[in-house]
């Protein structure tokens, strides 16, 4: 079976995004679609394999993560900012993990009003012992692209974001 054949069978199998572009598209929206689809096929593989190994979301596992990232410790808003999800699902889910002693909040020296998100001894460990696997699962699910692959995809990938970033800035300052 040839490569585009079984790239079609698993993207209905998967209900596959990109499958929605036609020949007539853009190539661009083409581009998009695919990097959409790569990135959710990715992600709900590393979701599915956090729930079976160590029954945490995904979501869960990034708060830890922005939390070893930031030793000092994270404000709700940064938190809230950096994971990109609503301020209400940050503070569930840093309540559940201080009942579960991995994160404390402690009090901002800065501004009394407000406090910090630091990982506790036991949420460090935890934390470590996932990020290991889930670095392997990474690197697993790229194995399938050459050490040259994988590193023209990151330049690619790279300029498509310094091009994207300029697009903004210049459309930015268009509208002032």
């Amino acid at each position: 079976m040839n490569h585009q054949a079984a790239y079609e069978r698993d993207a209905i199998r998967h209900s596959d995004r990109e499958m929605r572009a036609h020949e007539d598209h853009h190539e661009s929206l083409r581009l998009w679609l695919r990097l959409l689809s790569c990135s959710l096929l990715i992600e709900g593989e590393i979701r599915q394999r956090l729930r079976a190994h160590f029954d945490v979301t995904l979501s869960r596992f990034d708060l830890l993560a922005q939390l070893e990232r930031h030793r000092e410790g994270l404000t709700m808003g940064e938190l809230t900012r950096r994971m990109m999800v609503s301020g209400g699902n940050v503070t569930a889910l840093v309540d559940q993990l201080e009942q579960e002693k991995l994160v404390q909040r402690h009090a901002d020296p800065q501004d009394r009003r407000s406090f910090r998100v630091r990982l506790t001894a036991a949420g460090r460990r935890g934390f470590h012992r996932m990020a290991g696997q889930h670095e392997q699962w990474v690197i697993d699910l790229f194995s399938g692209l050459g050490d040259r692959q994988r590193a023209q995809l990151h330049r690619l990938l790279g300029d498509l974001k310094s091009a994207v970033h300029q697009h903004q800035a210049h459309a930015q300052e268009e509208s002032q």
